[in-house]
């Protein structure tokens, strides 16, 4: 009897490692959220009445379970005597605070204020943040009725954190400043609190320009229909519902983005964005990936995948469908957000070469391309029992499937101008170049600042973000915001504004100090608001800035391509699509093409992954040209520092770029 190799011995066992976690991931989803009377095909075991109960149409049949699992199911069969009693003193201690507001009978040291969003409650002990978040009408996400087990009411504690306990084993898995809102207890008043849920609605793109948006597609997806049978890709996976839907799925590392998408016409039939509920592993991703690797109960694929699963049953609600009628969902993400979605191992996109570990197999010869594919129900994504997620290939290292998205929808575009270039502006932002029939590519880890990271005012552009500053005469600030309410920070195109005008009225240095004061600290923006701007704000998005300049300057002067040479400069990504083009140059964020020939594309990413979504050739031949781009590594560059550097101060990029080992 011949002996097993080691190698072969640990890849066997590798491959059972993966079985068995594939069984614990699935198991663990279905305890969640499915009824244990509900079997593999929906229909219902139980020998009792059930609301949820759908009668079939052939008599002895038993019947169908219709309802979606939006609550916890697993509470119908587990027995917790205390859940009553805490749920009646949770409402005890509300209805107390409720009735000494009323009476007026605040405590002489005050007892604290719970805030969000410019509005206050006054606190009372033994409230929770949740409680604090139903008096001031805030949503909070939660699947498990409170208790601590589904880790969805993350919130941010801004301010007050003294006044809360101290962290239960339930909080475990989070950093200052983030707390499970159903755990943390108000336990000393007098100390008012402030604090925000990490899922907030944020502003969706419901256009483009015509010319981005390129021809209607003819359809020719992945999910079809052969008389009363689904199909995918050629293969029957269930009956016809009435409806087929897929979902295109933007996965940024800051904000998130669906488009539900009728599989039969093609029409765009809802649509939800949302901030990343992940910002408690980190801002960026190399944090993120820091985090995940000291996290081995994958907090962040279940923050990500909760989310998306919340939008999934609210977009199915406004519907009237059922999630089963949703077949397969196309996922445009940078490789670490998308590698993390798909429960892979992401720390080597973390260090050097910075490669996926499926890139890594593709590069060895083991993978034909670097897209994915995997059942939503082992992602823990609600949709049909049948359907899969199919993550979009990466071109290299940190440039990922949303920069191959956006590339597909721009595709008509770039074919027709000689040299084109596509800035897709975030918090990874990717530059593609195409010149001369050949395509460079870079990744630029700007960070969150421009996103409403690292800035103390600063916030993602939802309802009382600042996008537009003018400076006045008399030296006042006059203000725009999204939904035209109270101002409540400024958000990235409200940033690249004030710091163009405060540029243009000789306040600020191009090295970020305050011109009138080199000591002064900090400048106030809105006085009734108490919004400012600072020193530190103006480093950080110095630093932002500054991995966009060398992105651009580092593809242009590798292929020998002047600004003034671009012939079409696409701006892609919602931050991208209300930038001030003329203040974003001044400032050296954006290189300094004519404007006429600069084009603001929208969320391209999502309307690539809906290309996709919609044609199956398309998707293969995606998957084959990203092979053929090129990658540069930017911090490979040998003057990469003194770019950087240079990068930083808040003035133009040059008209001509100096060639490489020469000043810039």
């Amino acid at each position: 009897m011949s002996k097993i190799s080691r190698e072969d011995y640990q890849q066997r066992l590798d491959r059972l490692t993966d079985i068995f976690s594939d069984i614990v991931s699935h198991a663990d989803a279905q305890a969640a959220h499915r009824c244990p009377y509900r079997d593999a095909r929906d229909r219902c075991t139980a020998a009792f009445s059930c609301a949820n109960q759908i009668e079939a149409e052939t008599a002895g049949e038993p019947a169908t379970c219709g309802h979606d699992g939006t609550f916890d199911y697993s509470l119908a069969w587990e027995t917790d005597p205390g859940a009553e009693t805490r749920a009646k003193e949770r409402l005890d201690r509300i209805r107390r605070a409720a009735a000494a507001r009323r009476a007026g009978g605040a405590p002489a040291t005050g007892p604290g204020m719970a805030t969000h969003d410019g509005r206050s409650e006054p606190l009372a002990a033994g409230m929770t943040l949740f409680d604090c978040a139903d008096e001031l009408a805030v949503e909070v996400p939660t699947s498990c009725q409170r208790n601590g087990r589904c880790h969805e009411c993350v919130v941010e504690v801004r301010g007050g954190a003294e006044a809360l306990c101290a962290r239960t084993e339930a909080e475990s898995f989070l950093r200052p400043p983030y707390r499970l809102a159903c755990q943390a207890l108000v336990e000393r008043t007098g100390i008012d609190v402030d604090f925000a849920p990490l899922r907030r609605r944020a502003r969706i793109l419901t256009h483009a320009a015509s010319e981005a948006a390129g021809p209607p597609q003819a359809l020719d997806p992945v999910v079809t229909r052969r008389g009363e049978d689904v199909l995918y890709d050629g293969e029957a996976v269930d009956r016809y519902r009435g409806r087929m839907l897929g979902l295109a799925l933007d996965l940024g590392t800051t904000t998130v983005v669906l488009d539900f998408v009728d599989l039969e016409t093609g029409e765009s039939v809802h649509g939800a964005a949302f901030e990343n509920p992940q910002a408690f592993g980190g801002s960026d991703v190399m944090h993120r990936i820091s985090y995940d690797r000291e996290d081995p109960a994958q907090e962040l694929q279940k923050a990500a995948a909760s989310a998306i699963n919340r939008a999934v049953m609210e977009g199915c609600a406004r519907l009237g469908l059922s999630r089963q009628a949703i077949y397969e969902i196309v996922v445009a993400a940078n490789p670490t957000m998308r590698d993390i979605l798909f429960r892979l191992d992401v720390q080597g996109i973390g260090q050097k070469p910075y490669k996926s570990e499926v890139e890594r197999a593709f590069l060895a010869g083991e993978r034909a391309h670097t897209a994915l594919r995997a059942r939503a129900v082992r992602l823990g994504l609600r949709a049909n029992r049948a359907a899969r997620v199919y993550g979009l290939p990466l071109i290299a290292s940190h440039v990922g499937g949303d920069a191959a998205a956006a590339l597909v929808a721009l595709e008509q575009g770039f074919a027709a101008a000689g040299t084109a270039m596509l800035v897709d502006m975030g918090t990874n932002t990717e530059v593609v170049l195409k010149h001369e029939g050949r395509m460079l590519a870079a990744s630029c880890p700007a960070g969150p600042a421009f996103e409403g990271g690292l800035v103390r005012y600063g916030m993602p552009a939802a309802d009382g973000a600042i996008e537009g500053v003018r400076l006045g005469a008399d030296g006042a600030f006059a203000c725009e915001t999204i939904g035209a309410g109270a101002p409540q920070g400024l958000c990235g195109s409200g940033l690249i504004d004030l710091l163009a005008e405060l540029r243009r009225a000789g306040l600020l240095t191009p090295k970020g100090v305050f011109a009138a004061d080199r000591k002064q600290r900090e400048m106030t923006v809105v006085p009734a608001h108490g919004i400012t701007f600072s020193k530190e704000d103006a480093s950080n998005l110095g630093q932002a800035k500054a991995a966009n300049y060398c992105g651009q300057y580092i593809v242009m002067r590798a292929l020998g391509v002047d600004p003034a040479a671009v012939e079409r400069l696409y701006l892609a990504g919602g931050f991208a699509n209300y930038v001030n083009v003329a203040n974003a140059v001044s400032i050296g964020l954006l290189a300094p093409v004519p404007e006429a020939r600069v084009v603001k594309a929208g969320n391209a990413a999502l309307r690539g992954a809906r290309a996709i979504l919609l044609s199956a050739t398309r998707r293969r031949a995606l998957e084959r040209e990203v092979q053929a781009i090129e990658h540069i590594e930017l911090e490979t560059t040998p003057d990469f520092f003194d770019l950087f550097v240079d990068g930083c101060q808040f003035k133009p990029m040059p008209a001509r770029l100096a060639p490489a080992g020469s000043a810039a």
